[in-house]
């Protein structure tokens, strides 16, 4: 079959391709065709399962504050923005027949916080606007041909693993990283672009569990040898996991110190969950611990939880606390441990109390302040690909056109998404820079 646009991958970044390639067409007056091809049984797969089902699809911030939770060179997606906007896909979700609400800190949702609205309307649009969504199509090669430069002229070969086999004039690579590897992603599109010589930059897990030492049995199965710090967050918790798994923090501060130095520091909710520290600030350091337990660095959180109290206001108030407790009657007969606990009682959430002993096993009423301001978790590893939300790394931005995202090494070649050096903090930004990149790609390979 020949196709003058061809999409590898039908997620976020690859229906939107679809979209902006055949609305391009229609536009111009052009009969182009466009087809898009996807392994799994059907698209989106891993949009469905983002934000846990309810699919937080973008975020609505301005550039300016949208653009600092980019990483590594977020004025890279600059022009893809402007393209097409948060707010803009907001729009056009609701064109197409799909209602959003805007939540805290600025998330889009569907107003049915079902996923699945997000694929069916994106699916829905690709198809209206003229684009063909193959799925069950697992490719196995690609070749590129020399161009004789004439228009009509196929510049690439793709092999199905069921025999068939596609020209193109124009490739759009949308096969995401290495995360969710249930959902398809495998990786086929790093291998690809290394094939026609483009660089691919060390690649890691990101938005993803950290884990503390001690918080799971990884010594009842070896770690994984090609990712150094990979612990499979199938493992089991040990006594102290269980006692810290399922508590959830608010307000509280976190800091990443490597090596003795701190690298980051953030404040607001986290999660203690069957993986390890997640939440939104442990989801929002946990790229910087990563590439720090990859890079060999000893890594140390440090968990703040009255960051807005002074430790020496912290000081006054637990020493008040303390002589209430000494002092009152009922208390008279009792044992340290057992004044000290209601004290715990008092500044800490009581389910949060067993493994905060368990921790720090020397901790009495003196240095409880400091102990609150400053409790230190060593840092054994993190959850890797299984269970990450995105693959930090790929596809070299060095290589790549920003105004059209066109390869600079081979023409008529494009990627967007998660395959580029390009990934985000939690909180629909991921998604929007899929969105944005695939449909300015999907825009420009259809161009003559």
């Amino acid at each position: 079959m020949d196709a003058d646009v061809l999409i590898i991958g039908a997620g976020a970044a690859g229906l939107m391709a679809a979209v902006g390639a055949a609305e391009t067409f229609t536009r111009d007056g052009v009969d182009g065709r466009v087809v898009v091809l996807e392994k799994m049984p059907r698209p989106g797969r891993k949009i469905m399962i983002t934000g846990k089902g309810r699919c937080n699809f973008t975020n609505v911030k301005q550039w300016n504050e949208f653009s600092s939770h980019v990483h590594p060179k977020a004025n890279f997606l600059k022009q893809s923005f402007y393209n097409l906007t948060s707010e803009k896909m907001v729009d056009f979700l609701t064109t197409h027949g799909m209602e959003a609400v805007i939540e805290r800190g600025d998330r889009a949702f569907p107003a049915s916080h079902l996923a699945s609205d997000v694929v069916d309307t994106l699916v829905k649009a690709a198809s209206e606007a003229g684009a063909r969504i193959i799925c069950g199509k697992e490719v196995t090669d690609i070749r590129r041909h020399d161009s004789d430069g004439t228009a009509d002229c196929r510049s690439f070969s793709i092999r199905c693993s069921d025999g068939a086999e596609y020209t193109c004039r124009k490739l759009i690579i949308t096969t995401g990283g290495l995360s969710y590897p249930k959902t398809g992603s495998t990786g086929d599109g790093y291998d690809w672009a290394r094939e026609m010589g483009h660089t691919v930059r060390p690649l890691f897990p990101s938005l993803t569990a950290i884990v503390p030492k001690g918080y799971k049995d990884d010594t009842s199965k070896p770690q994984s040898k090609d990712l150094k710090g990979h612990i499979e967050r199938s493992l089991p918790l040990t006594e102290t996991g269980q006692a810290l798994c399922g508590n959830q923090l608010k307000n509280v501060g976190l800091s990443i110190i490597a090596d003795g130095n701190e690298i980051q520091n953030e404040f607001g909710d986290l999660d203690f969950t069957d993986g390890g520290i997640e939440g939104p600030i442990g989801f929002k350091v946990s790229r910087k611990c990563v590439n720090a337990l990859i890079n060999g660095s000893k890594v140390t959180a440090s968990l703040d939880m009255k960051p807005a109290v002074e430790l020496d206001d912290l000081t006054v108030r637990i020493g008040t606390l303390w002589n209430e407790i000494s002092k009152d009657k009922r208390n008279s007969n009792k044992l340290y441990k057992d004044r000290f606990r209601i004290l715990l009682g008092k500044v800490l959430p009581m389910s949060l109390i067993p493994a905060f002993q368990k921790l720090n096993p020397g901790a009495d009423h003196k240095s409880l302040p400091r102990l609150l301001k400053d409790w230190k978790m060593e840092i054994a590893g993190f959850v890797g690909y299984e269970r990450c939300v995105v693959t930090a790394g790929g596809v070299s931005l060095e290589e790549i056109t920003p105004k059209t995202l066109e390869s600079k090494l081979v023409p008529g070649l494009h990627f967007a998404g998660e395959i580029l050096d390009l990934d985000a903090d939690t909180g629909g930004y991921n998604l929007q820079t899929a969105f944005s990149t695939g449909y300015l790609a999907g825009i420009s390979a259809a161009k003559p």
